[in-house]
């Protein structure tokens, strides 16, 4: 028996042995390093620069958008795979979330109200405190639960995901060059593409009245392709056979993410009343503009003038000038907010002026910047 020919295979299984060790590294704690290292960057797709410059250019003009909340924007489409489960992102939702609050659009939460609720009961149990001392420890001032402390909506965005075509084109070919002669060489190269996409519906709710004053729906094709080519040849009896390819995909979720940008800025266009911004990318060619479509004017139903400071509550203590809530029993309903209807929309210029002498309640509003996650709050009236 001859033993030569067996000795890369007994090297390459040593190598093998080698790699499946269940041994680490005592330095690390690692029994092997993970591949990769690439940074954590941001996500932005093409309609991303033109929110923030929405959001720059409403800032400028002193416009304020009125608040949004965000329902549910579903997966509509029932394509499952058994394997990896729903082809489309369930985070939606999240998608909308950023896109309005890189357009500069005020946001409330509406979804994840679990904390939120666990926080109102502690105060409403009067064992909740901003500055306490410690846990268990001596107790700081009660948090005060007031009526009207939860800033409201005006308007809400929900829709779905509801189209996913697969292959709505596909195209390739192959090409083969080679002598007749069976050794000789033999070449092939050869190519594919196709083309899928995906669309949303989405609608803009009116809160308070439940009317749809707004709806939107757009597609987005997905292209998908791949090169490939080989080499075949023998050479002094041995087969060789010499092939190889490139592939690509454009992300689908990420189209998604496209697809709800693309409705937020023109939902947030509207919401300002800028069509003036000039801020989305030009296409040249492509009309964009026939997917959203307002079923009335957008504009805020008026200004909200604060109430007027409530009565003095029997039962009602106070900490560093905070007050705390009387027992239920004890508790007087206040006076109600004052509605005034005056025919002023959100995309007036300049600062919000005072209601009845006094300055309007969004006037100190916090602003996010979406480019640098800093909070400023304008100096107030």
């Amino acid at each position: 028996m001859r033993i030569a020919p067996l000795l890369p295979c007994l090297a390459l299984a040593a190598v093998l042995s080698a790699c499946a060790s269940t041994r680490f590294d005592p330095e690390t704690g690692l029994y092997a390093e993970p591949v990769g290292g690439a940074p954590a960057t941001a996500n932005p797709t093409p309609m991303t620069p033109a929110l923030i410059c929405l959001a720059d250019t409403a800032r400028s003009r002193g416009l304020i958008a009125p608040r949004l909340a965000v329902g549910g924007i579903d997966d509509l489409t029932g394509k499952l795979d058994l394997e990896t489960g729903r082809r489309i992102t369930q985070g939606a939702a999240l998608f909308a979330v950023t896109a309005l609050g890189r357009a500069g659009v005020p946001l409330v939460e509406r979804t994840e109200q679990d904390v939120a609720t666990a926080e109102r009961a502690y105060a409403q149990a009067r064992v909740l405190s901003d500055t306490p001392a410690g846990p268990g420890e001596a107790p700081g001032p009660v948090r005060p639960v007031n009526p009207g402390q939860i800033a409201g909506s005006r308007y809400y965005l929900v829709g779905g995901v509801t189209e996913l075509n697969y292959n709505i084109e596909s195209a390739g070919g192959e090409l083969g060059v080679g002598a007749l002669d069976p050794e000789d060489a033999k070449t092939g190269v050869g190519g594919s593409r196709f083309v899928m996409n995906v669309a949303i519906d989405l609608r803009l709710v009116d809160s308070i009245s439940q009317e749809v004053v707004a709806v939107a729906a757009y597609q987005k094709q997905i292209v998908g392709r791949e090169i490939r080519a080989g080499v075949f040849d023998i050479l002094g009896g041995v087969a060789i056979d010499l092939s190889g390819g490139v592939s690509a995909l454009e992300p689908l979720q990420l189209g998604v993410r496209s697809l709800i940008e693309q409705g937020a800025y023109d939902l947030a266009v509207n919401l300002y009343g800028m069509t003036d911004a000039g801020c989305a990318p030009a296409t040249p060619g492509v009309v964009v503009a026939g997917g959203y479509s307002a079923l009335r004017s957008l504009q805020a139903p008026g200004r909200i003038a604060p109430p007027p400071p409530p009565a003095p509550v029997p039962g009602v203590e106070t900490y560093a000038g905070s007050p705390v809530q009387a027992p239920v029993s004890q508790r007087l309903s206040p006076p109600p907010a004052v509605l005034a209807r005056e025919p002023v929309p959100y995309g007036v210029s300049g600062p919000v002026g005072p209601i009845d002498g006094r300055p309007a309640p969004w006037s100190a509003r916090a602003r996010l910047d979406p480019g640098t996650w800093r909070l400023t709050r304008p100096p107030a009236n």
